[in-house]
């Protein structure tokens, strides 16, 4: 009998186990692979949770992060823009983040169930019964859903967004710019302009083509990370992911040069499919979700991974008042459904009808002829996708 049973091992997962466990509950922590590994992320996160993740004893610097300050934004055409980001971020890949989280979760206690999946969720008599893949079943007072964007238990559990299927798919590379052609000191634009290469380190860019955008930046070694939205239909239209990119990506002249003359270090892409931004409820089934279980920001607005760890924060604090018989259970789930919805609600909100602006070729040109007339409508948008600093504090209780 556990206190607690995260299902999940991505960053809330990972986060919420530590905390509550470094709180003195018993934690296990569910999670179908073993680390460390990739995901499809744009691996971009917001200073909004430096203090906080840094508090937690992840070695930001020493892991390489890379800081980032500015924003840069193309059109299908390759029109440029360029903005400063008021709060800034860093770049770290996912598979060196989710491993030094898991090392100190290691340490603090927390217990893993690696390589194993959840089938089923049953609540009763007050507690929850939690189905391997391998016939062990585990029992706990409370579980939180960090599983992710789509997954078996989601389908299980007939959640509303599941019923809505989704034309988007992910795909993500590392890759390094290494070849005779990348020996300038520094970044231009030219005069028409287009970005001249190598790719500046304090930069994120999102290059728009038709139906969908793709995301770079800078993380650890020396590597980028690539990673673009697009639909099943351009997918099927052209058989197969190198063909559709030729065909549709290389439209934006900036994607064309990076596709052509960088490094690509994977022997293929992460690739996820049935991507929903559809609205999500924080508590399922009597399950707190967290992450992209309980709601998923669109990538053009690049703050997913913040997402994650700040939502991990809020729901090892309710947890926490829960555990402690601060309390009950119908008040814990008002509570964090509140609490979530006051956080996150306006930026997923903001992100997904901004989304529909982009990936659109026409509306994207017009989209950069507007911000480029009142260039301060794009640090209002990333301001509304963005939220404050959190402490570096362990959790505590949520204020009144």
């Amino acid at each position: 009998m556990y206190d607690v049973i995260v299902i999940g091992g991505g960053l809330a997962g990972l986060v919420s186990a530590l905390e509550l466990t470094r709180s003195g509950w018993s934690v296990v922590l569910v999670e179908r692979k073993t680390y460390p590994f990739h995901k499809v992320c744009g691996e971009y996160v917001s200073n909004e949770v430096r203090p906080y993740i840094e508090s937690l004893g992840v070695d930001l610097n020493g892991l390489g992060a890379v800081n980032i300050n500015r924003f840069q934004f193309s059109s299908p055409s390759g029109r440029l823009l360029e903005a400063t980001l008021d709060l800034g971020g860093f770049g770290i890949s996912r598979y060196a983040l989710d491993y030094a989280l898991y090392q100190l979760a290691l340490e603090a206690g927390v217990t893993f169930r690696l390589g194993r999946q959840a089938e089923s969720v049953t609540f009763q008599e007050d507690g929850f019964s939690v189905a391997l893949n391998d016939t062990e079943t585990l029992h706990s007072r409370l579980v939180i859903g960090a599983f992710g964007k789509r997954s078996k238990l989601d389908r299980q559990m007939n959640r509303a967004f599941m019923q809505q299927p989704s034309p988007y798919i992910g795909v993500k590379y590392h890759i390094r710019a290494g070849l005779p052609d990348h020996g300038m000191p520094d970044h231009r634009v030219s005069e028409r302009g287009m970005l001249e290469h190598p790719f500046p380190t304090d930069v994120i860019a999102l290059h728009n083509f038709p139906d969908g955008y793709c995301g770079m930046s800078a993380i650890e070694d020396d590597k980028y990370c690539l990673c673009y939205l697009t639909t099943r239909r351009n997918l099927r239209q052209f058989g197969n992911i190198a063909d559709m990119e030729r065909a549709i990506l290389y439209q934006n002249p900036h994607l064309k040069r990076v596709f052509e003359t960088y490094e690509f270090l994977y022997d293929k892409p992460e690739v996820i499919n049935e991507i929903s931004f559809a609205p999500k409820k924080a508590v399922e089934d009597h399950i707190l979700m967290a992450g992209d279980s309980a709601g998923l920001i669109t990538p053009l607005c690049g703050n997913g991974m913040a997402m994650a760890i700040h939502g991990a924060r809020l729901v090892s604090q309710v947890a926490n008042l829960f555990l402690n018989g601060q309390l009950s259970r119908p008040q814990l789930e008002a509570q964090y459904q509140t609490a979530w919805s006051g956080l996150f609600a306006r930026r997923l909100w903001v992100g997904r009808n901004v989304q529909r602006l982009f990936g659109d070729a026409w509306l994207s040109e017009w989209a950069v002829t507007l911000i480029r007339t009142f260039p301060p409508l794009l640090q209002t948008i990333m301001r509304q996708t963005h939220g404050e600093v959190i402490a570096a504090t362990p959790v505590s209780p949520l204020p009144s």
